[in-house]
């Protein structure tokens, strides 16, 4: 018989399933907290229960792990890159960041992506399967264990588009931000999408007070279309329709994610197509020099270039930043490390 995944259950579901196996209320309570703010790895080190108890759920219940298979530490600015392992075997990546507020994480959601973005590391390895609430929450469990640290902010832009396993990341956000267990603030997290507009659209129902990030990274379909497949399921009109639905329903800035590809999407006239399609919309640009990867042809645009590219779209009314690169010497960028560790295996 399988277990039940308890980690991915509400501190409601864990308070009924104890009642059908005759646990008193109080005994959910504890095993939630042991999982939710502790981030234990096993039944056997909730100490305030018996070890019979501790038994009984152990043939219940499983404890869904992340546990580190390699760590990479910055020498420019001490981020660290996680390749986890999970309980099946399979592995994500997962990147915390140190910022002046404190500690950031960008956390993966699947194992691979399917979406196919010609740019990102991530879908090179190929899909696998949706990651459970638990092991999205386990992402960052375990890098607080291991830097014995506090994270307050979150960032669903890892490995796999958040959007496409909808049901598990609305389960993962109702129990990241519990204040019975990791209590982190839903203002403090960030999701983001490569534009799967029906589900942007079930999420602004929800009216979470989350940022939603958007990657864009073009300003019409002929070039979208040739670096992000998704757009000729759902072009670039139909996803700001949908993106200004969702700032003038939840009152929250929408942050429009743009790699910077030379020769591809960073010409002057992309960015004043770009400030246009952007006119009068609550949000801002961020622009990201694009990350290198070895399996295609596309280079970063120089310094030089992106700085023209934020002054055309500040000049137009467009809030516009260019995002720092952290962990540059460790390939930081998600997809690269599991890839390797994959071919290290193989080869």
């Amino acid at each position: 018989m399988s277990k039940t995944d308890i980690k991915s259950m509400t501190l409601n579901e864990l308070r009924e399933s104890f009642n059908e196996i005759g646990l008193q209320r109080f005994r959910a309570e504890q095993v939630y907290s042991w999982l939710h703010k502790n981030g234990v790895y096993s039944f056997e080190e909730m100490t305030n229960i018996s070890k019979d108890m501790r038994s009984m759920l152990d043939e219940k219940f499983e404890i869904y792990n992340c546990t580190i298979e390699k760590k990479l530490v910055s020498e420019y600015d001490n981020t660290v890159k996680y390749l986890f392992k999970l309980n099946d075997g399979e592995f994500i990546e997962s990147v915390l960041m140190k910022y002046k507020y404190g500690y950031t994480i960008c956390v993966s959601t699947q194992v691979g992506c399917k979406m196919g973005c010609a740019f990102c590391a991530s879908t090179l390895g190929g899909y696998c399967r949706n990651l459970k609430a638990s092991e999205i929450l386990s992402q960052i469990h375990a890098a607080q264990r291991d830097c014995d640290i506090r994270i307050s902010h979150i960032v669903l832009m890892g490995m796999g588009e958040p959007l496409d396993n909808y049901e598990q990341v609305m389960r993962f956000l109702e129990l990241v931000t519990d204040d019975k267990g990791l209590n982190i603030s839903m203002r403090h997290i960030s999701l983001s999408t490569c534009g799967l507009v029906p589900k942007i659209y079930d999420l602004l129902d929800k009216h979470l007070q989350l940022t939603l990030s958007v990657s864009l990274h073009a300003p019409n379909d002929e070039i979208r279309n040739k670096i992000m497949p998704v757009n000729k399921r759902w072009n670039v009109n139909e996803l700001l329709t949908a993106c200004r639905e969702y700032t003038k329903r939840t009152s929250r800035r929408i942050s429009f994610e743009y790699a910077m590809i030379s020769g591809v999407n960073d010409t002057d006239e992309c960015a004043k197509e770009l400030a246009a399609k952007l006119k009068g919309m609550l949000c801002h640009v961020n622009l990201i020099p694009a990350n290198e990867v070895s399996e295609n042809d596309f280079s970063r645009s120089t310094k030089k270039r992106v700085e023209a590219f934020a002054s055309i779209l500040q000049k137009r009314g467009i809030t516009t930043t260019v995002r720092r690169s952290l962990g540059s010497d460790i390939n930081a960028s998600c997809g690269q490390l599991r890839r390797s560790h994959k071919a290290e295996k193989e080869g």
